[in-house]
């Protein structure tokens, strides 16, 4: 099983990014996924998760009203649209995916996702 993270790179503060994950090997159909980020100096954090069955999003405070968690099941693959990103969304963003569904309020736990992908770099500058 591979997570294969794209669409890092660098983009001016206020500009918007798209990041992939397409997931080979298995399905997360009724799984969720999810994305973490890790800036430099710091420890790994949850993004946003979604949902398998509803499509419904959660969101770290930090990201809510400028990112925007999708997946096209058809292609077992996960997006984050981000807008209006700031400096301090640089970091490098992983792609995680668990084989059943979860509630809610666990979705933003690490140790719940089965598979990790390696990372993609964003680095917002100011």
């Amino acid at each position: 099983v591979q997570l294969q993270a794209s669409g890092g790179g660098l983009v001016q503060a206020g500009g918007s990014l798209r990041l992939s994950c397409a997931a080979s090997g298995r399905t997360f159909n009724n799984g969720n996924m999810a994305w973490f980020r890790q800036a430099p100096g710091k420890e790994r954090e949850f993004v946003a998760a979604i949902d398998p069955w509803n499509g419904a999003g959660a969101y770290a405070d930090s990201v809510k009203g400028r990112f925007t968690i999708s997946r096209d099941k058809s292609k077992n693959t996960v997006y984050l649209e981000m807008k209006s990103v700031r400096p301090d969304d640089t970091a490098v963003y992983y792609c995680a995916a668990r084989t059943g569904r979860i509630v809610t309020s666990a979705m933003s736990r690490a140790d719940v996702y089965d598979y990790w992908g390696q990372g993609t770099l964003v680095t917002v500058s100011s």
